[in-house]
């Protein structure tokens, strides 16, 4: 299970690593499109998009729909749901430590204030 949830994190991270991807996630908040809608405010050819698309949606954050010779894509959002529920495991983790460091922090400068005025 913590390996599948590696790959996943890893695809999902690796599919957001790229500005042109986190832009399409952007559009596709807005509703299902085309490839062809998708592709029309960007540079790349559709080929290029479409390869960006496939990215997304191996990592889940797309789902396709093929109506005819249409291809719809939409947001996924359980793959970002994972990332946050990640992020908040390890935000909680890393503020505790830093909590316990400041306390430690505190204790010894209360500790050395006394000796610190006596050699005043």
């Amino acid at each position: 299970m913590i390996e599948e949830q590696t790959e996943t994190l890893d695809k999902v991270f690796s599919a957001l690593g790229h500005p042109i991807r986190r832009q399409i996630l952007l559009r596709l908040r807005q509703g299902k499109a085309t490839v062809t809608e998708i592709a029309e405010p960007f540079e790349p050819s559709l080929n290029a998009i479409s390869k960006h698309l496939k990215v997304l949606e191996r990592a889940g954050l797309i789902q396709r729909e093929i109506v005819g010779r249409e291809h719809y894509c939409s947001v996924n959002p359980q793959p970002l749901a994972e990332i946050s529920n990640w992020l908040a495991y390890y935000q909680a983790f890393w503020t505790s430590r830093l909590d316990a460091l400041e306390q430690e922090v505190i204790a010894r400068r209360q500790s050395n204030r006394p000796h610190d005025e006596a050699q005043s």
